[in-house]
């Protein structure tokens, strides 16, 4: 993601190496926050859309439990009044819905993931640029004080080594979900399709004697 490359250079940039070769280095540093705001900016706008998407599969997930219930007490109801066939489409509503289920339960854990990266990548961002904006002030002055003085003089007496550089954030986004694969697998031969059919007509029969059978107990 584009937006996340742009964060992990402003938060891997170095900015004693920055001040060093900058022309005007108040000018720079200036420009580097703002840079960073913005950013920060357009991360917590994608972190808001991530969770109201996330709410969205959630309440899609419920109606379609909510359904799957419905669609069992009708059966339920079929098989009072002696109706199986009728019991027996009832059920299949059931399944389907009960599938759509299972198939929301994925993407949202797939989308909780891609939220926890986001937000994991907005508190480095908003670290690195409160810290940014902390030591701004002294870089210049630093700077400043290192162009009054001998390059070799500056050499002896800079303190050792660079000011800590700015770790490095790593976050991926889930890969989008592969769209249509699912219209792959339904083309499959006439032999899987035929037994898979078996297979549902097996599970809507066994559904029906369960009911059957807690009835009978109840009666």
């Amino acid at each position: 993601m584009a937006l996340l490359d742009r964060v992990a250079t402003l938060v891997r940039a170095n900015l004693n190496d920055l001040v060093d070769r900058a022309e005007n280095p108040e000018k720079m540093l200036k420009q580097v926050i703002l840079d960073m705001e913005n950013q920060f900016m357009q991360v917590k706008t994608q972190v808001a859309i991530a969770l109201a998407d996330l709410h969205v599969l959630e309440k899609k997930k419920k109606e379609n439990a909510d359904k799957h219930s419905e669609w069992m007490r009708k059966a339920e109801l079929a098989v009072d009044k002696k109706d199986d066939e009728l019991a027996r489409a009832a059920l299949e509503r059931a399944m389907t819905f009960q599938q759509l289920t299972e198939s929301f339960d994925q993407q949202i854990a797939d989308h909780e993931a891609q939220v926890e990266s986001l937000k994991s990548a907005l508190k480095k961002l908003e670290l690195k640029l409160s810290e940014a904006r902390g030591k701004a002030d002294l870089l210049i002055a630093q700077h400043r004080r290192s162009r009054a003085v001998n390059r070799a003089a500056d050499a002896q007496t800079a303190p050792p080594g660079e000011d800590r550089t700015f770790e490095r954030m790593r976050s991926k986004v889930v890969r989008e979900e592969a769209l249509g694969q699912a219209k792959g697998e339904v083309l499959g031969d006439d032999i899987d399709g035929r037994l898979n059919a078996l297979e549902r007509e097996q599970k809507i029969d066994s559904l029906l004697e369960q009911i059957k059978a807690k009835k009978r107990l109840s009666a």
